[in-house]
């Protein structure tokens, strides 16, 4: 079952939460065993995700993994670069990885960021290697949207977490809010 405004497509482990004119779309991995099994987005306990958007304010409070819909309240989409396998991304097959749906999802729905929360989710998609991508904003754009590089908030990547480059994003999203409400 999907969102009001994205259709379930069939083999999605976790449906997109897409409609038009987000200011900004996470885009994960693939989900997690815990999450496919649950069906919700970084439902892993540990995984510091929903704890991290309510930390540097993307949402005003912590949302729970069942609750991932309510993100676009809040001007935020989900989506993942592998959306019909699970599992560690190590461990993921190479037919795994579908950069081109995720590059048309951003031509349909067009949002304004788009930030990976990975370095392997952006490595897929961008086609460059994980050590030429460094956290935070990227000189390129993805169909006209800014993109973001971000630590991620998985328990593996527990040692290379920074909270720095989320709140340097959303402080831009902020920004981007701001300038919604004066036009």
């Amino acid at each position: 079952m999907g969102t009001d405004q994205t259709p379930a497509i069939e083999g999605y482990l976790v449906p997109d939460v897409l409609k038009p004119g987000l200011a900004l779309v996470l885009v994960g991995t693939a989900p997690s065993k815990i999450s496919a099994a649950k069906r919700a987005y970084y439902a892993n306990p540990v995984n510091k995700f929903w704890r991290t958007l309510h930390t540097v304010g993307l949402t005003p409070r912590q949302l729970a993994p069942q609750e991932y819909p309510q993100v676009l309240d809040y001007s935020i989409g989900l989506t993942d670069v592998a959306k019909r396998h699970s599992g560690v991304d190590s461990a993921l097959p190479g037919e795994a990885w579908q950069p081109d749906e995720v590059l048309e999802k951003i031509r349909t729905y067009r949002p304004q960021i788009v930030a990976f929360t990975s370095k392997r989710g952006a490595s897929e998609t961008l086609g460059k290697p994980t050590g030429k991508l460094p956290y935070g904003l990227q000189t390129e754009t993805l169909e006209g949207a800014e993109v973001w590089v971000l630590p991620s908030t998985s328990p593996l990547g527990h040692n290379y977490f920074q909270l720095g480059p989320w709140q340097a994003l959303a402080a831009r999203v902020d920004e981007l809010r701001q300038k919604l409400r004066e036009d």
